[in-house]
């Protein structure tokens, strides 16, 4: 009997050991676990790209099982993705459900931003995705964080004039730090979109989500000529695609 407690005792600090060291990698961003809780099968998944990309070949992202695409339109008051117009036209033609995505600047209005979005992307969304305004740290603002209240005027200024512009809320794609910093309480009845790369969303976001971006260094064919890696993004279990379609 001794020698069987020993022995449970043996591999529960071993399997302690194995966890707390996994963990830890994890949390230092050394390795990535998210694959273990994805089941990439059986799930909606979907990719963001840019310029980065280069050249995409969208119905070879179809066929490989990828549902949806989100494609970044416009950074800033002037800024278009390079490769936006060719991306948005090939997705469409290949019968991929996509959607527009906006880098939020937090040196320019929200007001000239949302104009610079509906300019590059149009002024009708009907039966693409729900708009994306992508709220992230840039530069060295992790190390120097505007100040909350300047971020939520400006980007109330920006949500507002998309939501007057297709009638639809916009969704909000940030990380859970950025959502407690400067969104959560304020920006609660938007959709979100969240990024956490290197453990589990549920770890470290608490809130509702629509989709959950879980690995950038996903690899699979049909681009070639820039970056090796893709973004990996899943829809969660309890909602429906469809409600993310602008009607």
């Amino acid at each position: 009997m001794k020698k069987i407690i020993k022995a449970l005792i043996t591999v529960f600090i071993v399997s302690l050991t194995v966890f707390l060291t996994v963990f830890g990698l994890a949390k230092a961003k050394k390795v990535f676990i998210n694959r273990w809780f994805v089941n990439e099968k059986s799930s909606t998944i979907g990719v963001d790209l840019s310029s980065y990309q280069a050249d995409v070949d969208m119905n070879a992202l179809k066929e490989q099982g990828i549902a949806f695409v989100y494609i970044k339109a416009t950074e800033g008051t002037a800024h278009q993705d390079s490769r936006f117009t060719e991306n948005w036209r090939n997705a469409q033609e290949a019968g991929l459900l996509s959607g527009a995505y906006h880098f939020f600047s937090y040196d320019s209005p929200g007001a000239t931003q949302a104009e610079n979005y509906i300019r590059v992307v149009g002024t009708d969304l009907t039966g693409r995705l729900l708009p994306v305004v992508d709220v992230e740290y840039y530069g060295d603002k992790e190390q120097n964080p505007p100040r909350k209240e300047d971020v939520v005027k400006e980007l109330s200024v920006y949500l507002d004039a998309l939501e007057t512009q297709y009638g639809v809320k916009p969704m909000i794609y940030t990380r859970s730090d950025i959502y407690d910093k400067y969104l959560k309480g304020t920006f609660d009845s938007y959709p979100y979109w969240i990024s956490s790369l290197y453990t589990p969303l549920k770890w470290n976001y608490h809130g509702d989500w629509y989709i959950w971006q879980y690995l950038n260094r996903g690899i699979l064919e049909g681009y070639e000529g820039g970056e090796k890696y893709i973004d990996l993004n899943v829809l969660n279990k309890s909602k429906d695609l469809n409600e993310l379609i602008v009607k």
